[in-house]
Order: structure tokens, then sequence, then C-alpha cells
């Protein structure tokens, strides 16, 4: 506190040097002059006096025969008086607070973490959807709407909390350790399926059933079969019979079965033998850049002086003190020359290419579960190009579940019972 008031009101530092430097120093004391800091040097003092201390030593010096010089000056007094005389930076830096105040009002910068489930793209498409995105005024985000709007709307997200800290929206979220996957994939939705509608399995491919075992639902191919696609495998309209065979009723269920259509196909990968490549000139510009938001501007006089390049770099967003973001970023980047030249692979790096061709085409099957059952590949070479022809047999679980196709049959209302009439009376006999 004391060092504040200090650098208000002023003080300087002094070199003092004479015939008898520690009787100035009692009479400072008698007189209440504050110093502080005295360093002794041998032929001379130094020491901190107030501005006002300073300007009160003078008859103690020519008291006691010392001299004193001053060596630095420290203070607002000292601060306002330089600046007085620097009236464009006085208003560049007035500016400046002014719009520190300014942007001080707005979110800069999103932060999100606990998310792993959902990667950070997709939640910050979702805010931008809800309103929340940088360069919005914090008047304007609702912070409570924005936490039961997340956990409305992924059930993976057990808890989360959304917090400004500076010109930074930091949203902290907790996502359920063992989240729920429909049957397409997609997260947050179930996969229970209304019985009372019922379900059936159908091909998702033309194929032959090469493979088949029903749980649940009446299968309508057996194996063998050759089946296009869209027809009924297993329906879900199980039947109810009557005592005379006939269908008196449907119960619906969920189809449910292992099935794996067997179908041919053929992939052909063509690739040239004559290829381009980058070849880097060593010739190189590094180029200053700012941007305000999401415009950009490279500090640079001219044009670039090559006719192709690459462009790298990297810009950073200023931060002042640990959470406040401005919208302004700087940063650099480099271009680099490069040559297009025209190189011919060997047969060696060939072999290895169509190699690594047909292995993407197993990884991409594999990813689907298909599995080869059998395959017959060739490679045709010139002197332009090989060609990888490829002609496979496939068992993939090509099938889908739709809501069943078989309607529900009325049952018809039983006769309404005639009730027996009953004898007329006799009439009796005249006596």
């Amino acid at each position: 506190m004391l060092h504040w008031v200090q650098y208000i009101r002023g003080y300087v530092t002094i070199k003092v040097w004479g015939y008898s430097t520690e009787r100035l120093l009692n009479l400072c004391g008698n007189h209440d002059i504050l110093v502080w800091d005295i360093v002794n040097h041998g032929d001379y003092d130094t020491m901190n006096i107030s501005v006002q201390g300073f300007f009160a030593l003078k008859p103690l010096l020519k008291k006691t025969g010392t001299k004193a010089s001053v060596l630095k000056r420290y203070g607002l007094p000292f601060f306002a008086s330089k600046m007085g005389r620097r009236k464009i930076f006085v208003a560049g830096f007035i500016g400046c607070m002014l719009f520190w105040m300014l942007t001080a009002g707005f979110i800069w910068n999103i932060k999100i973490e606990g998310n792993y489930v959902l990667t950070e793209d997709i939640l910050l498409d979702y805010l931008e959807e809800k309103g929340v995105h940088v360069a919005m005024k914090k008047s304007r985000l609702q912070i409570e709407e924005v936490e039961k709007a997340l956990r409305e709307d992924y059930d993976v997200i057990t808890w989360t909390s959304v917090q400004v800290q500076g010109t930074t929206l930091v949203i902290y979220i907790k996502e359920n350790e063992m989240p729920d996957y429909d049957q397409a994939g997609q997260l947050g939705e179930t996969d229970s399926v209304v019985q009372t509608e019922g379900m059936d399995l159908i091909a998702a491919r033309s194929g032959t059933v090469s493979y088949i075992i029903t749980r649940s639902g009446v299968p309508q191919v057996a194996l063998g079969d050759t089946v296009e696609k869209g027809d009924v495998l297993v329906s879900g309209a199980v039947p109810v019979y009557n005592e005379d065979t006939t269908i008196r009723k449907y119960q619906y269920v969920q189809a449910d079965a292992d099935i794996t259509l067997r179908y041919t196909e053929s992939v052909s990968v063509k690739k040239d033998i004559l290829y381009e490549e980058k070849m880097y000139t060593g010739r190189q510009k590094k180029i200053a850049m700012f941007g305000v938001k999401d415009r950009e501007w490279d500090l640079r006089l001219g044009s670039i002086p090559y006719e192709q390049y690459d462009v790298s770099g990297e810009k950073k967003q200023v931060k002042l003190l640990d959470r406040l973001y401005l919208p302004i970023y700087y940063g650099g980047k480099t271009v680099q020359e490069y040559e297009i030249i025209r190189q011919k692979h060997t047969e060696d790096e060939m072999e290895a290419i169509m190699q690594e061709e047909w292995s993407k085409i197993i990884s991409s099957l594999d990813e689907k579960g298909v599995q080869i059952t059998q395959k017959n590949v060739t490679i045709k070479k010139n002197e332009k190009n090989w060609v990888l022809n490829a002609q496979m047999q496939l068992d993939e679980s090509a099938v889908e579940l739709v809501p069943t196709r078989t309607e529900p049959i009325e049952e018809e209302a039983a006769p309404e019972e005639i009730p027996a009439q009953m004898p007329e009376a006799v009439p009796e006999s005249a006596e």
C-alpha cells in the first residue's frame, strides 16, 4: 500500500556526496523527511526521497556542506508530465482503453471441456444453431437455457455448466459412460421398437441367401434362394390360426435373424506410371499478418513473386490477462516456391502402389462387415499405366428393419343369438 502512495505522489532517486552525509541523514530524521533504500557506494550514497522531501532538502544540504543530484524520477506526476508532451500516444492510449471496454461486453472465445463422445465441432455447430457464437453480446446469452438445451437434446450429456470468464464462454459437460446408439449408429436414439406395429427384415441388396438363422418372426426365404433388393426376408407378422387352419389374426414382433447374402462384385483401379511431384526450390518469403474477427490482411508490399507456391503459418488471438480475449489476431506466413517435375515410378514402386490399393479395398470391405469368399485378382501392365481388376464373391449381412407390410385381419363380429320362441298357450277347452 505504501508503494502505491509513493508512486501516486512521486519520488526520485538521488545521489548525495560531500563533507558529512551522516549528519544530513540525521537532520532528515529530525525534520520528518523520509528517505529509504539508502545504499553506500564509498564516495557517495544513493537513496529514494519523495518530491516534497527533495525540495525541503535544500537548506539541509547547505547546512551540512553536501550536494545532491537527481538520478531517476518515478511516479504518476512525472508520467503525466511526459504524456502531456505526447498527445498522439495519449489519444491512442485512451482509444485503446475505450476499445477494450467496448469489446469486453462480447464473447470472443468458446471453450468446451469434458467432452469425449461429442466432438467440439458438433457442439460448436449446435451452439451456432441456438444463437450462441463468437462475437455475440454477453447480455444476449441465456446461460440457464443453454444448459437446459444441451441436456435435453443430447442424452449422452448428464451434467453441464456454462460460465463466462472474461470474454471466454467456458462450457463444462459430463457425458454418460454408457451412451445408447440406435441401429443406424446415431447417438441419443433408443433402439426400442413398438411391438404393436411389427418390423420386417428386408434385403438391402440383391443376392443369394447363403446363411439364415431366425430368432424372431416368420422367415420368408430359405437357404439358397435368390432375392432382390427390398424383398422381405423375415416377416414381423406372426399368424395365429383358427381350428380350421385359417388365419384368425397376426401378432406383431420385431423380426430378428442372422442372414448373409452372397453376391459378386467387380473392382477396377488404374494407376499411371508417370506422376507429378513438387520440388521446392528453397526460395521462400516471410509475411506478417493480422486480422480482426473473420477478416485477415497480409503486411507485404506487392504481389508474391512466385508462380507456384505453398503457404503455411499460424496465427494467435490477442489475450489480456487469463480469460480476456480480443477479436484481434496476429501471426506470420511462410510462402515457399516449388516446381512441378514429372517423375516415373519404378516397377517395384508400382507393385507397392497396387498392393496398397488392394489393401484399401480389403479394409473398406472389412469395415462394412463384408467377407470375401472367392476372388480373382489380375494386374495388366503397359507403358503408361497399371490396371488392377478384381472379381470377388462376397458375403454380407445386408438387411434392414422396416415397418411390417402385412396388414392386420379384422376379426368378424360374432352373430347375435336369437332367443328361442316360447310355444303359444293352448286354449282351454270349453266345458
